[in-house]
């Protein structure tokens, strides 16, 4: 049979318990890309002298695949006495990797934001801190939110890569399976329906965040 329902009721709990760690990288991957990103943004801007050397290190490493960077963090930073376990090698290399993206997502909201706020917030003598907290940020954020969720299912997505240092997501669950029983077309279509539909869902949660923010800008 090409099917066999057995089976398939047989793995499901595997692959559920994995689909469960493939969540979890993504949160923690997208929460710290998305906080990293933001400060990478803010300090470019409050900090001149830090705009060269935060955009060579932001295209430095947008331009490289990051499956390169979490084998630098999981098998070269242990020569430096720098040892991870591959969980966080692997969430730490994904939520450096859409920071990147991210500070240039933040930055493209701040310079959507009118000049003349930016100087009365000068001529008002507030702090840069205030002025990004109270005034920049909130008007920037909703904006750009649809980008920002854009690469949350993109990161998403990019979490089968952990399986390349043997963290136990959900693709290399459906690999083992595969593996050990030589029946790989419902392991496979199994894990190809838990990421379209993690994706559906968070893509609808993103769009109802867009309208509730745009709800909230409009009052």
């Amino acid at each position: 049979m090409m099917w066999d329902w057995a089976f398939t009721w047989e793995i499901l709990p595997v692959l559920a318990n994995a689909a469960i760690l493939s969540i979890e990288a993504t949160l923690i991957g997208f929460v710290l890309a998305a906080t990293l990103g933001l400060v990478l943004a803010v300090v470019r801007i409050a900090v001149p002298r830090t705009a060269w050397t935060i955009s060579v290190l932001v295209e430095l490493i947008r331009s490289t695949p990051l499956l390169i960077q979490i084998f630098f963090l999981y098998f070269v930073f242990p020569k430096f006495g720098v040892v991870l376990d591959a969980f966080t090698a692997g969430v730490l290399a994904i939520g450096i990797h859409y920071a990147a993206y991210c500070s240039e997502v933040y930055r493209a909201g701040f310079d959507n934001i009118h000049r003349g706020q930016w100087e009365a917030s000068i001529a008002l003598n507030l702090s840069a801190w205030t002025t990004f907290r109270d005034i920049i940020i909130p008007q920037a954020i909703p904006p750009i939110v649809p980008a920002l969720g854009n690469y949350l299912v993109a990161l998403f997505k990019e979490t089968p890569l952990l399986s390349a240092i043997a963290v136990m997501e959900l693709m290399q669950a459906a690999k083992i399976i595969g593996s050990e029983t030589f029946r790989y077309t419902e392991p496979m279509t199994l894990v190809g329906l838990f990421f379209l539909a993690m994706s559906l869902v968070s893509a609808a949660l993103i769009r109802s965040l867009e309208r509730l923010l745009n709800r909230r800008t409009m009052r």
